[in-house]
């Protein structure tokens, strides 16, 4: 039975991460936001002379010390509130602080419209004197047809956090004010919270329990249903709101434009999931009825694995042994990196009351990645370190070999590299047992897991966020009877009469962050695409494949998703990268049937 989350405090310090790191104490922090407050006054000097290379130059080198810290101080207070929303003093600093950047942000929001002003000679001139600032000063010329007047962009910035209010809403109902009640099953009470649910209670094998906590935990959020729908409306209107005074056609080309992909390519990952992958899905979904003995397929049951007495256990440590044998195939300096972050306490292993949910990887410029997931002993944690190391390794890699401009790489292949970690380890997995047992259920993890989060949960998500975005672009508004109706329609295209939609199914808009960043969504099953098919190809040529994936990755924001993919020998100018990994889900989904027959003889 699932025990009641500790307190922050209660937790033993080996399972939290170690932000001393960062900062070895809140001083050290203290004194990087007056070197950045020095940073901001030198820079201000420059205002209005930003008309030659020289001195566009002088500014972004001081404008990049200024991100630097910016960055590494926006982690080391807004971690410390993912591990304990309860916590009003870490709120109250985390809040104290951000009002101090987004001053000085108003105050330097020139330098982008002053740099997109210059005249074109001048830029060519500064790029060829400092190739460093080249990609930046390129894209700042790329966002230049929908510059504001400094007036206008000054104010923006100024309302930034204002208008990012949404979301904060939505995290406070999320994991402040939301408490659970115990629910009881045969005169037996469970606790119920959050993680509890969505990493526990969905994957217990025991379906009166399990109904039961999926029942409780939609009855519990709602009450929360009007308060979210009113963040989440204010969001979306907001973007178009941005999106028009922008110029842009829509909202969706706004919101598309910082991955640097077209709509057709956005679209086709929608529609040919939707279309392709649902058949193969509902497949899976029958074969859970099947081996659970299950009086009918219902939503709360999605979860279930397919095999639920054989969930192999890991401690920490073997999940670390685990990790650095699966990534070996990545070369030496790779190991060494997932060596270092469970050595040094790069994860946050605990589960406690306030905590985020889900799993996340922050990584400040040139610093150590920090990695967010709430271990609960089972071999599906190791897929999910292994997912965050990817981004780890990522960033590491294009924050030794680039400016920290040119780290922010595109949300369509961001996902690529953490995915092409939990391909790799699966296939380590299946290349070291001959159990048919352990390999089903690798096989298994991975349709259940790794392709079901990013092909089938996300990928719902992204379905039903362009519904909402349709609504928002006609001049509409969306209220909480709407959002439950799309995300039925959704759900219900998807499993059409094989699966039950249970009453709840229709608030799943209401617990993911992601809506609340633009059309992140759908690049989840973008970055799988494209790591299925350059896993593949590491696999067959090995080294060579090896030293062209991490020099793509190294390369950050320089590469667009058509480079990036291009890069690893995938072309997704066609639609034949995604109808090959939704053929190769169906593989994995008939071999899993396979072994079933077979161990059931």
């Amino acid at each position: 039975m699932a025990e009641k989350l500790l307190k922050r405090n209660e937790v033993p310090v080996n399972e939290t991460w170690d932000l001393s790191l960062l900062y070895k104490t809140e001083e050290d922090m203290n004194k990087d936001i007056e070197k950045a407050k020095e940073l901001a006054e030198k820079i201000g000097k420059f205002k209005g002379k930003l008309n030659s290379a020289g001195n566009i130059i002088d500014c972004m080198s001081l404008f990049e010390e200024y991100a630097i810290l910016y960055d590494h101080i926006g982690a080391y207070v807004g971690l410390a509130v993912e591990t304990d929303h309860t916590d009003s003093d870490l709120a109250d600093r985390c809040e104290r602080v951000m009002n101090i950047f987004n001053g000085l942000d108003t105050d330097l929001s020139f330098v982008e419209s002053e740099i997109g002003r210059a005249d074109e000679d001048v830029l060519k001139q500064a790029k060829e004197e400092n190739a460093a600032y080249a990609n930046y000063i390129d894209e700042i010329l790329r966002k230049r047809p929908y510059m504001l007047s400094d007036e206008t962009e000054e104010a923006l910035t100024a309302l930034d956090q204002t208008l990012g209010a949404g979301y904060e809403t939505y995290l406070s109902a999320k994991h402040a004010d939301m408490k659970f009640d115990d629910f009881e099953v045969d005169g037996v009470k469970y606790p119920l919270g959050y993680s509890l649910f969505e990493d526990d209670y969905e994957y217990d094998s025991r379906t009166p329990v399990r109904r039961a906590a999926f029942k409780a935990f939609s009855d519990k959020i709602r009450q929360y249903r009007n308060v979210t729908a009113t963040a989440y409306n204010q969001c979306v209107r907001k973007e178009k709101t941005i999106s028009d005074l922008r110029g842009f056609a829509d909202v969706y080309e706004s919101l598309l434009f910082s991955d640097k992909v077209t709509r057709d390519l956005y679209d086709r990952q929608i529609d040919l999931i939707m279309s392709k992958l649902s058949v193969h899905m509902r497949k899976y979904a029958n074969l859970i009825k099947k081996v659970h003995k299950l009086d009918k397929m219902t939503y709360a049951d999605l979860k279930l694995p397919i095999d639920t007495e054989y969930s192999p256990k890991v401690t920490i440590e073997e999940a670390k042994e685990y990790c650095v044998k699966g990534l070996s195939i990545l070369g030496e300096d790779y190991v060494k990196m997932v060596e270092e972050a469970f050595d040094n306490r790069w994860f946050d292993f605990a589960n406690n009351e306030g905590k985020c949910t889900g799993g996340f990887c922050s990584s400040p410029y040139r610093k150590n990645s920090y990695i967010l997931l709430s271990f609960n002993g089972r071999m599906s944690d190791v897929f999910t370190m292994a997912h965050e190391l990817g981004h780890a390794g990522h960033f590491r890699a294009c924050g030794n070999a680039q400016s920290i401009f040119d780290t922010n790489v595109s949300g369509y292949f961001v996902e690529s590299p953490s995915t092409m970690n939990e391909l790799l380890l699966a296939h380590y997995l299946l290349k070291t047992s001959d159990d048919k047992r352990f390999k089903r259920w690798v096989l298994a993890n991975m349709v259940g897991n790794t392709y079901y989060h990013n092909f089938v949960t996300h990928l719902l998500e992204a379905a039903y966020q362009r519904e909402v975005y349709k609504i928002i672009e006609e001049g509409g508004s969306v209220q909480a009877d709407t959002l439950d109706e799309i995300f039925t329609d959704v759900l219900k295209k998807f499993w059409g009469d094989d699966v039950e939609l249970t009453e709840g199914a229709e608030l799943t808009w209401m617990r993911q962050p992601h809506y609340y960043m633009g059309l992140y969504s759908y690049t989840y099953s973008a970055g799988l695409t494209i790591a299925t098919e350059a896993c593949a190809r590491i696999e067959k040529e090995g080294a060579k494949a090896v030293e062209d994936w991490k020099r793509g990755l190294a390369m950050g924001s320089k590469l667009s998703p058509l480079e990036f993919a291009q890069n690893a020998g995938v072309d997704i100018s066609t639609d034949g990268p995604l109808l090959h990994t939704i053929e190769i889900i169906g593989s994995y989904i008939d071999e899993i049937c396979r072994l079933t027959d077979e161990l059931q003889r």
